[in-house]
């Protein structure tokens, strides 16, 4: 079954998911965990964002947003990073006025990127 953002926005609604959950995990118990050197991964979950603009860097950074935005609604903030995620792809396309990218990868916690916010607070 994928849940997609409706069902989502339903189960918060009902109170399945607190701000607090959501800063933690989310929904991300529904699937399978596993180790990446310091991270912890999802097993096979891949999530995807599209983008388009004037120039293949822009198209990849708002898929990059894309990506993030829906990751942080799933699982929490702590999955949400682009960059922290494994297993990425990226394929854009230029059209006569602009570039479209569609980005996947598997979303991951930990690792550097939290050490790094630990020692800043």
């Amino acid at each position: 079954m994928r849940i997609t953002a409706p069902l989502i926005a339903a189960f918060a609604l009902v109170g399945g998911v607190t701000g607090i959950a959501a800063q933690e995990s989310g929904l991300a118990g529904l699937h399978e965990w596993r180790r990446v050197g310091s991270k912890t991964c999802f097993v096979d979950h891949y999530h995807d964002g599209s983008g388009s603009g004037p120039s293949q860097q822009a198209a990849v950074a708002q898929a990059v947003r894309s990506w993030t935005d829906f990751t942080v609604l799933e699982y929490g903030s702590a999955w949400g990073s682009y960059a922290n995620s494994i297993s990425k792809s990226v394929s854009c396309n230029r059209g006569a006025s602009d570039f479209t990218c569609a980005i996947s990868s598997i979303p991951c916690k930990g690792g550097a990127m939290q050490a790094a916010q630990k020692r800043r607070r």
